[in-house]
């Protein structure tokens, strides 16, 4: 069967997959990671797919149709998100309109509000809900039956007349080395020059070496709404072996990412993954997802394994905040973390989310000068985003701080993040200001700029990354003119 996978048109480097999908302001754009994976998973079982990235490639709407056509899918399998899904199931409706073929959208809005979704449009023949790699693939082969059964593929929904059914859920993949390495549908389907992560060396490639979550932090939409609260991991035999095959496919890569929820959820595990790179003398730069619990220890033998630098959730300087959210982290913890990383040599990308349960304008001050003291090497600051399907969601809905579910207005025109939530005492407009404030007063330091300077000079791999992040990041440092007096 031809199976078309597609991430739809939308905003120009839009990234679906982000935990927060926007357009970014340092440029980031993210691989269609999950699309990937799941053409993997249909191409082994002998499908013949072709995976288009529409906003990585600038590709428009029309584009996308004219290659469908040649193609000629009997399957089209489309990424979604909260910010682009009104968008999304109008191209649903388009190619259904120009091709006729059967349409599936997969995602985390989907997945959080398959009925919501399927009452739409009629173009939408089914939602696959949450991880989607097996549940495409046993509708692939349902499709090419003469009778096919719709009711036998597991983590689907469908309209039968007006009436939505919800088939059971499709369990959770255990053996993830059962699936293909998505680095071989990147080489396949993709340039990877395309997609670019500022705190990380460019290029690089993205993977996972396990899916799940077991930490409980409430606006994180992946583990509540895709991938579940365990921690499932492939085998780090299964890891190497990818390592072994970007290094001798991507020779231009410079980096590899690991974009696990949280790579350092099993410590015993990403100590013995270190002590095989060592041992067998595998030379490669990495970087993954952490948490601030990471011990010395720890973090010295993945400095020795070519790791470079971690991405932490730091998120507030109030206790009382991280407690609210579920981070499961202290500020003390936080601080002896930034110590240790330092200490271990490896570069530290915090992240700070303003507006999180029981924040003020107050914590908020205190948040940004914390992320000064602390002194990651490089920083972002998020305004609180909710998403159907997560507790952060229900609990801004029931407090009445939505200002609308018009979905379409997470994001702004230019599809940058816009906050939704807006509470007395703190507007969602606010929220935004004070994270371009906090933004302004973590780059424009002269202690950063030095020490930016200073690492470019030290390695010249560096300067690729600084460049091209700074090129769309600069303009959004530039302090815009008040609407009020503000804070």
């Amino acid at each position: 069967m031809n199976v078309l996978m597609l991430n739809p048109p939308f905003k120009p480097k839009f990234s679906r997959t982000s935990r927060s999908p926007a357009v970014s302001k340092g440029g980031c754009v993210y691989y269609p990671i999950w699309l990937a994976y799941a053409t993997g998973v249909l191409e082994k079982e002998g499908h013949k797919v072709k995976l288009i990235d529409a906003p990585a490639e600038n590709k428009t709407i029309e584009e996308v149709i004219n290659i469908a056509k040649k193609f000629g899918p009997e399957l089209a399998i489309l990424d979604t998100s909260t910010p682009s899904i009104i968008n999304d199931i109008k191209v649903a409706s388009e190619l259904k309109n120009e091709i006729g073929c059967f349409i599936c959208l997969v995602g985390t809005h989907v997945s959080a509000l398959p009925e919501w979704t399927l009452k739409q449009s009629q173009s939408i023949d089914a939602v696959a809900r949450h991880e989607y790699d097996y549940i495409v693939r046993d509708l692939a082969s349902e499709l090419e039956k003469k009778r096919p059964e719709l009711k036998k593929v597991k983590g689907l929904s469908y309209a039968v007349k007006s009436k939505v059914i919800h088939n059971k859920n499709m369990p959770f993949i255990e053996n993830l080395d059962e699936i293909p390495f998505v680095s071989e549908t990147y080489k396949k389907h993709l340039d990877i020059k395309n997609y670019f992560y500022p705190a990380n060396l460019y290029p690089e490639v993205t993977i996972i070496s396990g899916r799940g979550c077991p930490y409980r932090c409430t606006f994180c939409v992946y583990p509540q709404v895709m991938n579940g609260r365990a921690y499932r991991t492939r085998s780090i035999e299964n890891v190497i072996d990818e390592i072994k095959y970007i290094k001798e496919n991507f020779p231009e890569a410079r980096e590899i990412f690991f974009e696990d929820d949280t790579f350092t959820a099993n410590r015993y595990r990403v100590r013995q993954f270190c002590e095989k790179i060592i041992k067998e003398s595998i030379d490669f730069t990495w970087s993954c997802n952490a948490r601030t619990d990471v011990d010395f220890e720890t973090l010295s033998i993945m400095k020795k394994a070519g790791c470079r630098l971690l991405c932490v959730g730091i998120e507030s300087a109030e206790q009382k905040i991280l407690n609210e959210i579920h981070k499961g982290t202290t500020i003390q913890g936080i601080r002896k973390f930034m110590q240790d990383a330092k200490k271990a040599g490896l570069l530290v990308h915090g992240c700070f989310i303003l507006g999180n349960r029981g924040e003020t304008k107050d914590t908020i001050r205190k948040t940004i000068e914390f992320a000064k003291k602390l002194d990651p090497d490089t920083a972002q600051f998020f305004p609180i985003m909710v998403y159907p399907g997560t507790e952060d969601y229900e609990y801004y809905k029931k407090a009445g701080y939505l200002t609308t579910e018009d979905y379409s207005k997470w994001v702004s025109e230019s599809g940058e993040h816009n906050c939704v939530v807006s509470r007395p005492g703190l507007s969602n407009e606010e929220l935004v200001e004070l994270c371009d404030k906090g933004r302004r007063e973590f780059y424009m330091r002269p202690k950063f700029i030095a020490k930016t300077i200073a690492r470019g000079l030290r390695n010249p791999k560096e300067i690729p990354r600084i460049a091209k992040a700074g090129k769309t990041f600069l303009k959004y440092l530039r302090p815009k003119k008040a609407k009020s007096s503000g804070p």
